[in-house]
């Protein structure tokens, strides 16, 4: 009997022992399949993973590229007004500095005012990224005057008639599909007139698409020169100068003779008619005048002449 109760508490004891163990064997095997589909899971979202992240890198790369769309799609122009000692010159290497930048020169004005200075107007097309160094190079050819710079924001009207030219092609393209199918003359007529309006309309967007490229690739700059007037020679402390004195003496000389070239101007004409009296009284009317007053008196030159002849030769006897 004692043997008996001996065994049954250490068959109890292995019982026990056994479960321990099965339950630990249970929560080792469903931590690994729980790593095991674990990671299958992350096999499977990798592939995905991987396409988000190509399609971010995409979508970066388009982001990247609006500011480029956006940089060229803005219309640039500038007004600068410089004072030069020699407008030909300063002209020169305006030209050979937008050449230089790859662009060319547009119109050109020149005018001389009423002193001889030279002034001259001349419009520069360069390229959008050339704008600023040409531009400051513009400003050290002489004493700047005057400096207007403008950007104009043109992206949206770009876009704009960009997707009006594709919805007008393919109009266009579906109107001569009509025209092929058509039978009657009368649509044909019709499909026609159709089509030269669409095609004009076409015409005029692809114009302003190419005005609005011309203008956002090339910046506008219209340079003013206009000639330094020469100053006059004067003392460092202001006051006028040997030179200023000899050159006002002569211009008080010109004036004086002009002057007195125009009193004589004004004069001459009456000087003219009294010289031409004064030459048809001396000729004319004194010599007469001079025979007329013997004749009123009866005494001529000999008649006066005998009694001094006879008084002589009686005071003689």
């Amino acid at each position: 009997m004692r043997a008996h109760h001996s065994i049954r508490p250490v068959q109890a004891l292995a019982g026990l022992l056994l479960a321990s163990a099965l339950a630990l064997a249970g929560c080792s095997g469903g931590a690994n399949d729980k790593s095991a589909s674990g990671a299958a899971a992350d096999k499977a979202v990798a592939p995905e993973a991987r396409q988000e992240g190509a399609s971010g890198s995409g979508n970066a790369r388009n982001t990247k590229s609006v500011p480029q769309l956006t940089a060229s799609s803005i219309i640039r122009t500038a007004s600068l007004s410089v004072r030069v000692k020699d407008v030909p010159k300063a002209l020169d290497e305006a030209r050979t500095t937008t050449e230089n930048a790859g662009g060319f020169v547009g119109d050109e004005t020149t005018t001389r005012d009423g002193q001889g200075h030279e002034r001259t107007r001349v419009v520069l097309r360069v390229p959008t990224d050339k704008y600023d160094e040409v531009l400051t190079d513009l400003e050290g050819t002489g004493k700047l005057l005057d400096r207007t710079a403008k950007a104009q924001d043109v992206t949206d009207q770009v876009v704009d008639v960009e997707s009006r030219i594709t919805s007008q092609r393919a109009s266009v393209a579906r109107v001569r599909e009509l025209m092929d199918r058509a039978t009657k003359l009368s649509d044909v007529v019709e499909l026609e007139g159709e089509l030269s309006t669409r095609e004009s309309d076409l015409e005029a967007l692809l114009a302003q698409q190419a005005s609005l490229k011309d203008r956002t690739s090339l910046a506008t700059i219209t340079l003013s020169l206009s000639q330094t007037p020469v100053a006059k020679a004067a003392a460092k402390d202001g006051t006028p100068g040997f030179v200023d004195a000899v050159a006002g003496g002569w211009h008080v000389f010109v004036t004086m003779l002009r002057w007195i070239a125009l009193a004589l101007g004004a004069v001459l004409p009456f000087a003219a008619v009294a010289a031409l009296a004064l030459v048809l009284w001396l000729r004319l009317v004194r010599p007469r005048r001079a025979a007329a007053v013997p004749a009123a008196t009866g005494v001529g030159p000999l008649s006066a002449a005998r009694p001094v002849r006879e008084e002589e030769q009686g005071g003689q006897d």
